[in-house]
Protein backbone atom coordinates (compact mmCIF):
# COMPACT_ATOMS: atom_id res chain seq x y z
CA UNK A 1 0.00 0.00 0.00
CA UNK A 2 1.01 3.40 -0.85
CA UNK A 3 1.52 6.07 1.57
CA UNK A 4 1.03 9.31 -0.04
CA UNK A 5 1.23 12.65 1.98
CA UNK A 6 -0.89 15.33 1.30
CA UNK A 7 -0.09 18.04 4.13
CA UNK A 8 0.37 21.67 3.76
CA UNK A 9 3.65 22.89 3.22
CA UNK A 10 4.22 26.39 4.70
CA UNK A 11 2.28 25.65 7.92
CA UNK A 12 4.89 22.72 8.56
CA UNK A 13 7.93 24.90 7.69
CA UNK A 14 7.50 26.43 11.46
CA UNK A 15 5.71 23.66 13.50
CA UNK A 16 3.83 26.11 15.36
CA UNK A 17 0.56 23.92 15.12
CA UNK A 18 -1.24 26.76 14.78
CA UNK A 19 -4.39 26.66 12.37
CA UNK A 20 -2.31 23.67 10.85
CA UNK A 21 -4.45 21.18 8.50
CA UNK A 22 -3.44 18.15 7.68
CA UNK A 23 -4.53 15.40 5.86
CA UNK A 24 -4.53 11.70 6.95
CA UNK A 25 -5.67 9.13 4.66
CA UNK A 26 -6.44 6.29 6.69
CA UNK A 27 -7.26 2.70 5.69
CA UNK A 28 -8.36 1.23 8.97
CA UNK A 29 -10.75 -1.73 8.37
CA UNK A 30 -9.09 -4.88 8.51
CA UNK A 31 -10.37 -8.46 7.64
CA UNK A 32 -8.43 -11.73 7.63
CA UNK A 33 -6.91 -12.95 4.26
CA UNK A 34 -8.98 -15.77 3.82
CA UNK A 35 -11.80 -13.06 3.69
CA UNK A 36 -10.45 -11.40 0.50
CA UNK A 37 -7.41 -11.86 -1.99
CA UNK A 38 -4.61 -9.62 -1.25
CA UNK A 39 -5.76 -7.14 -4.82
CA UNK A 40 -8.92 -6.84 -3.12
CA UNK A 41 -7.27 -5.87 0.22
CA UNK A 42 -4.92 -3.21 -1.57
CA UNK A 43 -7.62 -2.08 -4.35
CA UNK A 44 -10.99 -2.09 -2.55
CA UNK A 45 -9.75 -1.38 1.20
CA UNK A 46 -11.99 1.14 2.46
CA UNK A 47 -10.34 4.74 2.65
CA UNK A 48 -10.97 8.00 4.74
CA UNK A 49 -10.15 11.42 4.48
CA UNK A 50 -10.14 13.21 7.76
CA UNK A 51 -9.10 17.17 8.19
CA UNK A 52 -8.24 18.25 11.51
CA UNK A 53 -6.91 21.21 12.81
CA UNK A 54 -4.17 20.91 14.92
CA UNK A 55 -4.57 22.96 18.88
CA UNK A 56 -2.49 25.77 19.40
CA UNK A 57 -0.65 24.59 22.09
CA UNK A 58 0.27 28.16 23.25
CA UNK A 59 -3.21 29.13 23.93
CA UNK A 60 -3.36 26.45 26.06
CA UNK A 61 -0.60 27.90 28.36
CA UNK A 62 -2.18 31.31 28.79
CA UNK A 63 -2.73 34.21 26.59
CA UNK A 64 0.57 35.63 28.26
CA UNK A 65 2.47 33.42 25.97
CA UNK A 66 1.19 34.08 22.92
CA UNK A 67 3.58 36.19 21.04
CA UNK A 68 6.04 36.07 23.62
CA UNK A 69 9.81 36.73 22.54
CA UNK A 70 10.57 33.26 24.15
CA UNK A 71 8.06 31.64 21.64
CA UNK A 72 9.22 33.64 19.38
CA UNK A 73 12.62 32.64 20.10
CA UNK A 74 11.43 29.04 20.09
CA UNK A 75 9.48 28.47 16.89
CA UNK A 76 12.57 30.09 14.84
CA UNK A 77 14.83 27.61 16.50
CA UNK A 78 12.16 24.89 15.56
CA UNK A 79 12.46 26.44 11.60
CA UNK A 80 16.20 27.15 11.65
CA UNK A 81 17.89 24.37 13.47
CA UNK A 82 16.12 22.04 11.43
CA UNK A 83 17.60 24.26 7.99
CA UNK A 84 20.71 24.81 8.68
CA UNK A 85 21.46 22.35 12.02
CA UNK A 86 22.45 24.04 15.42
CA UNK A 87 25.98 24.44 15.01
CA UNK A 88 25.98 26.77 12.37
CA UNK A 89 23.01 28.57 13.58
CA UNK A 90 23.68 31.53 15.18
CA UNK A 91 22.27 34.17 17.89
CA UNK A 92 21.82 37.01 15.69
CA UNK A 93 20.09 34.45 12.98
CA UNK A 94 17.61 33.41 15.85
CA UNK A 95 16.61 36.81 16.67
CA UNK A 96 16.53 38.07 13.03
CA UNK A 97 14.25 35.45 12.36
CA UNK A 98 12.03 35.52 15.28
CA UNK A 99 12.19 39.32 15.12
CA UNK A 100 13.14 40.13 18.66
CA UNK A 101 16.29 42.11 19.70
CA UNK A 102 19.52 40.06 21.34
CA UNK A 103 18.73 41.58 24.64
CA UNK A 104 15.74 39.48 24.54
CA UNK A 105 17.36 36.68 23.44
CA UNK A 106 19.93 36.73 26.32
CA UNK A 107 16.72 37.93 28.76
CA UNK A 108 14.74 34.14 27.99
CA UNK A 109 18.15 32.23 27.33
CA UNK A 110 21.81 32.50 29.14
CA UNK A 111 23.24 30.31 26.16
CA UNK A 112 22.39 29.30 22.66
CA UNK A 113 22.82 25.68 24.41
CA UNK A 114 19.74 26.62 26.75
CA UNK A 115 17.75 27.62 23.78
CA UNK A 116 18.61 24.73 22.28
CA UNK A 117 17.54 22.04 25.55
CA UNK A 118 14.40 24.86 25.86
CA UNK A 119 13.57 24.03 22.07
CA UNK A 120 13.71 20.32 22.46
CA UNK A 121 11.32 20.36 25.12
CA UNK A 122 8.76 22.79 23.02
CA UNK A 123 9.31 20.57 20.22
CA UNK A 124 7.75 17.50 22.70
CA UNK A 125 4.84 19.65 24.16
CA UNK A 126 3.58 21.03 21.01
CA UNK A 127 4.36 17.62 18.38
CA UNK A 128 3.24 15.90 21.47
CA UNK A 129 -0.49 17.90 21.51
CA UNK A 130 -0.66 17.21 17.79
CA UNK A 131 -0.37 13.35 18.11
CA UNK A 132 -2.11 13.27 21.30
CA UNK A 133 -5.27 14.86 19.36
CA UNK A 134 -5.12 12.68 16.56
CA UNK A 135 -8.50 10.92 15.86
CA UNK A 136 -6.84 7.50 15.20
CA UNK A 137 -6.92 6.59 19.32
CA UNK A 138 -10.51 6.53 18.78
CA UNK A 139 -9.96 3.18 16.80
CA UNK A 140 -11.18 0.29 19.43
CA UNK A 141 -8.44 -2.04 17.87
CA UNK A 142 -5.11 -1.62 18.69
CA UNK A 143 -3.54 -2.61 15.62
CA UNK A 144 -5.43 -0.54 13.59
CA UNK A 145 -4.85 2.50 16.56
CA UNK A 146 -0.70 1.56 15.55
CA UNK A 147 -1.79 1.73 12.09
CA UNK A 148 -3.25 4.85 12.20
CA UNK A 149 -0.06 6.05 13.99
CA UNK A 150 1.98 5.86 11.09
CA UNK A 151 -0.60 6.85 8.27
CA UNK A 152 -0.73 10.15 9.86
CA UNK A 153 3.02 10.37 10.46
CA UNK A 154 3.46 9.74 6.53
CA UNK A 155 0.39 12.98 6.11
CA UNK A 156 3.09 14.88 8.01
CA UNK A 157 5.76 14.40 5.39
CA UNK A 158 5.71 17.62 2.80
CA UNK A 159 8.32 19.64 1.61
CA UNK A 160 12.01 19.61 2.24
CA UNK A 161 13.67 17.46 4.78
CA UNK A 162 13.66 20.70 7.10
CA UNK A 163 10.05 20.85 6.64
CA UNK A 164 9.25 17.31 8.43
CA UNK A 165 12.27 15.79 9.65
CA UNK A 166 12.60 15.87 13.85
CA UNK A 167 14.26 18.48 15.38
CA UNK A 168 14.97 16.64 18.31
CA UNK A 169 17.03 13.91 16.04
CA UNK A 170 18.54 16.52 14.38
CA UNK A 171 20.02 18.25 17.48
CA UNK A 172 21.09 14.34 18.64
CA UNK A 173 23.22 13.85 15.79
CA UNK A 174 25.01 17.42 16.19
CA UNK A 175 25.48 17.43 20.52
CA UNK A 176 25.57 13.88 21.86
CA UNK A 177 29.18 14.29 22.35
CA UNK A 178 29.84 17.92 23.03
CA UNK A 179 26.89 18.89 25.18
CA UNK A 180 25.18 16.48 27.64
CA UNK A 181 22.23 18.81 28.26
CA UNK A 182 20.73 18.95 24.33
CA UNK A 183 21.77 15.52 23.98
CA UNK A 184 19.38 14.59 27.11
CA UNK A 185 17.05 17.16 26.22
CA UNK A 186 16.71 15.40 22.70
CA UNK A 187 16.18 11.81 24.23
CA UNK A 188 14.13 12.92 26.60
CA UNK A 189 11.79 14.05 23.35
CA UNK A 190 12.29 10.89 21.41
CA UNK A 191 12.31 8.28 23.89
CA UNK A 192 9.35 10.17 25.60
CA UNK A 193 7.60 10.15 22.45
CA UNK A 194 7.97 6.33 22.11
CA UNK A 195 6.79 5.63 25.35
CA UNK A 196 3.30 6.75 24.15
CA UNK A 197 3.05 4.16 21.72
CA UNK A 198 3.57 1.36 24.11
CA UNK A 199 0.11 0.58 25.67
CA UNK A 200 -0.83 -0.06 21.99
CA UNK A 201 2.06 -1.93 21.23
CA UNK A 202 1.31 -4.16 24.61
CA UNK A 203 -1.96 -4.98 24.12
CA UNK A 204 -1.46 -5.83 19.69
CA UNK A 205 1.73 -7.73 21.13
CA UNK A 206 -0.47 -9.79 23.60
CA UNK A 207 -2.74 -11.37 20.83
CA UNK A 208 0.14 -12.20 18.66
CA UNK A 209 2.47 -15.19 18.75
CA UNK A 210 5.25 -12.66 18.63
CA UNK A 211 4.21 -11.17 22.16
CA UNK A 212 6.93 -14.19 23.88
CA UNK A 213 9.50 -12.73 21.99
CA UNK A 214 9.00 -8.55 21.73
CA UNK A 215 8.19 -6.49 24.17
CA UNK A 216 6.74 -2.96 23.83
CA UNK A 217 9.01 -0.89 24.70
CA UNK A 218 11.74 -2.51 22.47
CA UNK A 219 8.94 -2.27 19.69
CA UNK A 220 8.35 1.64 19.84
CA UNK A 221 11.74 2.53 19.96
CA UNK A 222 12.32 0.44 16.78
CA UNK A 223 9.14 2.40 15.28
CA UNK A 224 11.20 5.76 16.20
CA UNK A 225 14.62 4.40 14.79
CA UNK A 226 12.99 3.79 11.59
CA UNK A 227 11.50 7.13 11.28
CA UNK A 228 14.60 8.97 12.54
CA UNK A 229 16.57 6.81 9.76
CA UNK A 230 14.36 7.67 7.25
CA UNK A 231 14.82 11.45 8.21
CA UNK A 232 18.59 11.50 7.67
CA UNK A 233 18.66 9.45 4.36
CA UNK A 234 15.77 11.56 2.89
CA UNK A 235 18.40 14.58 3.70
CA UNK A 236 20.96 13.06 1.96
CA UNK A 237 18.84 12.15 -0.81
CA UNK A 238 16.57 15.40 -0.49
CA UNK A 239 13.87 12.94 -1.00
CA UNK A 240 10.63 13.01 1.30
CA UNK A 241 10.03 9.57 -0.44
CA UNK A 242 12.21 7.73 1.02
CA UNK A 243 10.45 8.26 4.62
CA UNK A 244 6.92 7.54 2.97
CA UNK A 245 8.86 4.18 1.97
CA UNK A 246 10.32 3.02 5.22
CA UNK A 247 6.73 4.09 6.69
CA UNK A 248 5.26 1.70 4.13
CA UNK A 249 8.03 -1.13 4.87
CA UNK A 250 6.88 -0.63 8.49
CA UNK A 251 3.18 -1.09 8.27
CA UNK A 252 3.76 -4.07 6.66
CA UNK A 253 6.45 -5.83 9.12
CA UNK A 254 3.58 -4.72 12.00
CA UNK A 255 1.04 -6.09 10.13
CA UNK A 256 3.02 -9.37 9.79
CA UNK A 257 3.91 -9.41 13.29
CA UNK A 258 0.62 -8.94 14.48
CA UNK A 259 -0.81 -11.40 12.17
CA UNK A 260 -3.13 -14.15 14.46
CA UNK A 261 -1.51 -17.25 14.66
CA UNK A 262 -2.74 -19.40 11.91
CA UNK A 263 -3.87 -16.97 9.44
Amino acid sequence: MVLNSHAGGPALTTYRLVGMVIVVFSSLSRRSEHDRGEHDDEANKSTRTEKWNAPDYRRSNGSSMRGSARILLLDAAVQVIRTKGLNATTVDELCETAGVTKGAFFHHFATKEALAVAAAEYWSETTGALFAAASYHDLPDAVDRILGYLEFRAGLIAGTPADYSCLAGTMAQEAFETSPAVRAACAASIFGHASTLEADFAQALAASPAGAEVTAASLARYTQAVLQGAFVLSKAANDPAIVIDSIGHLRRYLKFLFQPQGE
